[in-house]
């Protein structure tokens, strides 16, 4: 089993609030991170079709305003469905036998179509969805465009001699969902952001030495220059804006803490990194947070898992 794991870091920004053409963009990048030897490759949070910027420019906090009315039906109209809209993205998956980490806002069906997610979608390497994870708590103005997920994604998926998991933005800073991930063997821990080094310069570090694992910190990109003309209210957004909206900051740290790349300021690219999965094994040595170092007997944790709906169905 390979112990060697090549990895990418799409640090790009998304074509704002349009879906299809931002998923080209991440097939670009998916056939770059190949022809690189990458088996996965990972893009920021909610790439697809973007961060909703808009809130805190526009006055997102007011109610019943035209204004956020419009600017959310445009989201929803970009939104992703899973099971529409990544097919090619699967496939293309499948043909170079990559593994890919998609930030995108969902918008559900299985909750009825017109209230979207921020999800962080897993495809393998043979083009299957293994786990699509709406994150659990939105933050702050977040929970103006983005509905409260579930633990129906909190899952880990095998890659060569790998285990991988992931989690949205600030619930990184949860420990019961990252307990979960290190329960089910996960030693690459991939955290989706929107950008910005202020985000991820302190909690990849401090991630990689709790779980003496991998951690990749994938940040978008976004510029005032990335917002359309063509947006609803795009010069008040502009006019609210500074050069950089977010500024990336997407970097890997070791198992023992060290940087393996540091934080990438300021420039979209494809960064790679090669893990080693000796320097796991060596950390987890003196340190193994679910198996020698753990009490089971005085602490133990329970996920539910089960998908949230408002509704079940008994057939006769």
């Amino acid at each position: 089993m390979q112990k060697q794991l090549i990895v990418g870091l799409a640090q790009i920004s998304p074509v704002w609030l349009d879906r299809e053409a931002t998923l080209v963009k991440v097939a670009d990048y998916v056939n770059q991170a190949a022809e690189q030897g990458c088996r996965l490759v990972a893009f920021g949070e909610a790439l697809v079709p973007g961060y909703p910027f808009w809130l805190e420019r526009t006055n997102g906090a007011q109610f019943n305003s035209p204004v956020q009315k419009e600017l959310h039906a445009l989201y929803l109209r970009e939104a992703v469905v899973v099971e529409e809209h990544l097919s090619d993205l699967q496939k293309l998956a499948q043909q170079k036998q990559i593994a890919v980490y998609l930030g995108c806002i969902e918008r559900a069906m299985d909750r009825g179509g017109h209230s979207v997610y921020c999800s962080l979608v897993y495809i393998d390497t043979k083009g299957e969805v293994g786990s699509v994870h709406r994150k659990l708590m939105p933050t702050y103005d977040e929970r103006l465009a983005w509905s409260p997920g579930d633990g129906h994604g909190l899952r880990v998926h095998p890659l060569g001699a790998f285990t991988v998991g992931g989690l949205n933005c600030w619930e990184n800073w949860m420990p019961l969902p990252r307990a979960a991930l290190y329960a089910q063997g996960e030693d690459v821990h991939v955290a989706v952001w929107p950008g910005s080094q202020r985000n991820t310069q302190d909690i990849t570090r401090f991630i990689a030495q709790e779980a003496r694992s991998y951690v990749i910190s994938v940040s978008a990109l976004m510029r005032k220059s990335d917002i359309p003309d063509d947006v609803p209210q795009s010069t008040q957004i502009k006019e609210n804006s500074d050069e950089y909206l977010t500024d990336g900051g997407s970097c890997v740290a070791s198992p023992d803490g060290s940087w393996l790349l540091e934080p990438q300021v300021g420039e979209e690219g494809l960064y790679t990194a090669t893990l080693d999965h000796q320097k796991i094994r060596e950390e987890r040595q003196n340190f193994d947070p679910s198996g020698h170092y753990s009490r089971p007997d005085v602490t133990q944790l329970m996920i539910n898992r089960e998908r949230q709906s408002v509704v079940k169905f008994r057939e006769e």
